[in-house]
């Protein structure tokens, strides 16, 4: 069992317009964020005659220039909008303030959960405001741990970051990943685990993929891509993934390729080994669709054959362990919340299957075999329970926990009686346990010291209806003894996509927005995965409307119920979540104090032209399909911008080379809505350098980020700091 988490793929976990001019000239919009006598001078873009037909209709595309980070047009538009953006940053009082707190907050040891490959113990630890968490490896727990791989040694500014580790089975050797400047291209080595020195070995244009080891040490399995173009490899579209094995001590050239399909350019596979190393279990993914196919191929005989046992794109499957020809998943075939089936590979046909866990009331996020029984992670509500099974599927019990929050690890083998688990919530920072699957006993391994008493806030959770009566469950937390009288600022986050649930998890950045008086608010979306398959597909291609409909209609129930009003309410989302802050801007400008939309998937008629955006088309439908180009049309915030309207408070935040949601989805949203904007609201961009969608982004990088996110919201929202 390697991580207690449903597998959605590994990429949802797996993300507008006529005439010239020059940056010398510009407009002036008055600024309710300084004196009043002050004016923002925003960037005039150029705006060329580019216009595209859809189905019948005309789309004027003026800033499709932005779409290339590398020109030179686009450098400068860059560095004028950063201009504009921080030098109204730098004049916020209370950013210095915000950005003390939080560094002085961050500063605490933070544990990863321990796991154990061969006779050693493996985890990650981060001192406090190191940029990169640290992989520490040792032979018994009472031992002194020490330094494997230190990412921070890689790079003077923190912007390569591990992206990917895999120990091979006697714990001899680690293959691990690396990412430079939040890049999802990755570049593997391997390193001796005794001697900490790095061997020969490189393996290159891998994404979207881990590496797995065969069983003898002797290599590893990996997914990649043909070469690259090194000056468009950011936003070049990504096709044609093949699943190869590299031998140890050979060159990436002299790898086997060991399944590829040249006439499904769409196809992408994560291969995975068995435990008791015999099986090589190859998932088919087809973009973010939570459908897929397994394949299968025996190792214990010289070139078998890859044998397709699920060969049509129905429904999830999840591999979870084998009995030698008997292998056992988690699927939602005719099970929207999920179940364990067991398949007899001697016996492959469906009438031959057999369910073992049945469907229940909660959501079956994962499952693994720990001490010879499932143990199996749900969501009720949104938060987590973790219940043992026998192998027949007979409930053994569950497992408690300090109260309403998330669960991860449980990572381990068969026969382990012992395992370790992370649990956090809004206030409570990550503590691990260390668990005993014979006695059924949780003990504290590793609890940080945050500089804060988790007794002054409350969580609850509510549940109000949306616009078609479907009741929406949203937690909200904020400081004990809140006054509902509708002054309070609010920030209300979500996402709403590609099956992924929102639980709750403790932030270091969040608790400083609850330390200034203001409130959290997390809505559990349709589009999620918080009730199963049936939830998430209720937020897709045509129906995606309901997710903006759940988060409108959050807002007006805080609002209705006095937790706030629409001067002090703020949305923010990131990549899907940065879509979700676009549309509802866009379609209810009237009803928020401040946007921020971060990395966000903003022109819904271009997405799946760049890296991996035509992955997402199972989930927002094609434009070219011309009812799903309607629907998205129809919600795209990019295209729903509105000359002559006064836009909330805006503050878009990407990063110049991200190469999941391509920076040209902000770069052209924020070039036309400070042209569609009227009146005194900055509507901002901030763009990081040397940064991607997130991932591996480094601890100042974050903090600087937070504390410019939070002072901006400080001054709009006119809270006192």
């Amino acid at each position: 069992m390697k991580l207690l988490t449903k597998k959605r793929g590994l990429l949802a976990v797996a993300i507008a317009f006529l005439m010239i001019c020059h940056y010398g000239q510009s407009c002036s919009i008055s600024s309710a964020m300084t004196n009043p006598n002050q004016t923002f001078v925003y960037p005039q873009p150029r705006q060329a005659n580019q216009v595209d037909h859809y189905h019948g209709t005309q789309v004027a595309d003026p800033y499709r220039w932005l779409e290339d980070p590398d020109s030179g047009e686009t450098k400068a538009w860059v560095e004028a909008e950063n201009k504009v953006t921080f030098g109204l940053l730098e004049q916020i009082p209370a950013r210095d303030r915000l950005k003390q707190r939080l560094t002085q907050l961050w500063n605490y040891e933070k544990y990863g959960i321990p796991f154990k490959q061969g006779t050693r113990y493996f985890y990650f630890k981060n001192d406090g405001l190191q940029n990169q968490n640290v992989l520490y490896t040792l032979k018994s727990l009472e031992d002194e741990p020490v330094v494997l791989l230190d990412p921070n040694t890689l790079s003077e500014d923190g912007t390569v970051a591990l992206s990917g580790l895999s120990i091979s089975e006697d714990g001899k050797y680690l293959a691990y990943g690396l990412s430079t400047s939040g890049s999802d291209w990755q570049e593997w080595k391997v390193r001796e685990v005794e001697s900490g020195n790095d061997t020969d070995d490189r393996v290159q244009w891998v994404k979207f993929s881990g590496a797995t080891w065969t069983h003898d040490g002797k290599g590893f399995f990996y997914s990649r891509y043909d070469e690259p173009n090194e000056k468009s490899k950011h936003e070049d579209v990504n096709y044609f993934q093949k699943l190869y094995y590299h031998r140890l001590g050979t060159s990436q050239a002299e790898d086997t390729l060991i399944y590829d399909r040249p006439d499904q350019k769409d196809w992408g596979f994560n291969g995975g080994v068995s435990e008791d190393g015999r099986w090589l279990i190859i998932s088919v993914w087809l973009g973010t669709d939570p459908r897929n196919l397994v394949f299968y191929k025996d190792l214990s005989v010289a070139n078998a054959p890859i044998v397709e046992l699920i060969n049509t794109f129905e429904a999830s499957y999840s591999f979870i362990d084998n009995e030698g020809d008997r292998f056992w998943f988690s699927t939602d075939l005719d099970a929207p919340r999920s179940r364990v089936i067991a398949i007899d590979t001697k016996k492959p046909d469906r009438d031959d299957w057999q369910e073992v866990i049945p469907q229940a009331a909660e959501t079956l996020e994962g499952v693994g075999i720990l001490n010879n029984q499932f143990v199996a992670s749900y969501l009720k509500d949104a938060h987590s329970q973790v219940k043992l099974f026998d192998l027949n599927g007979t409930p053994v019990h569950e497992i408690e926990f300090p109260g309403l929050g998330s669960v991860g690890g449980f990572d381990g083998k068969r026969h382990d009686t012992e395992t370790f688990y992370s649990f956090t919530s809004f206030t409570t920072p990550t503590t691990i346990y260390r668990y005993d699957l014979v006695k059924n006993e949780s003990r504290v391994f590793r609890q940080p010291n945050v500089d804060f008493n988790p007794d002054d806030y409350e969580t609850k959770q509510v549940f109000y209806p949306s616009k078609d009566g479907t009741q929406i469950p949203m937690f909200i937390v904020h400081k004990k003894g809140l006054v509902l009288d509708g002054t309070n600022p609010t920030y209300l986050t979500g996402y709403g996509g590609f099956g992924i649930s929102l639980t709750p998890i403790f932030s270091v950045s969040t608790l400083v927005w609850l330390e200034t008086g203001g409130i959290l608010a997390l809505p559990n979306l349709r589009g999620g995965g918080e009730y199963g398959e049936d939830w998430h597909q209720a937020g897709t291609k045509l129906k995606k409307q309901n997710v903006f409909d759940d988060f409108i209609a959050a807002a007006e129930w805080l609002i209705a119920n006095k937790y706030t009003s629409s001067k002090k309410l703020a949305i923010a989302g990131g990549s899907n979540g940065g879509l979700l802050v676009g549309a509802c801007m866009t379609q209810r400008p009237d009803l928020f104090g401040a946007a921020l939309p971060a990395v966000g998937v903003l022109d819904m008629l271009r997405f799946h032209k760049f890296t991996i955006g035509w992955a997402w088309i199972p989930e927002y439908g094609t434009p070219e399909d011309p009812a799903e180009f309607k629907a998205l049309y129809a919600y795209s915030p990019l295209h729903n911008l509105k000359s002559g309207t006064a836009y909330p408070a805006t503050l878009i935040t990407t990063a110049d080379h991200d190469d999941r949601v391509v920076p040209a989805h902000s770069f052209k949203f924020a070039a036309a809505l400070q042209t569609a904007h009227k009146g005194g609201n900055p509507v901002m961009i901030r763009i990081e350098t040397k940064a991607g969608h997130g991932a591996g982004k480094p601890t100042a990088k974050i903090i600087e980020e937070s504390a410019d996110k939070w002072a901006f919201l400080v001054k709009v929202l006119a809270i006192e700091s």
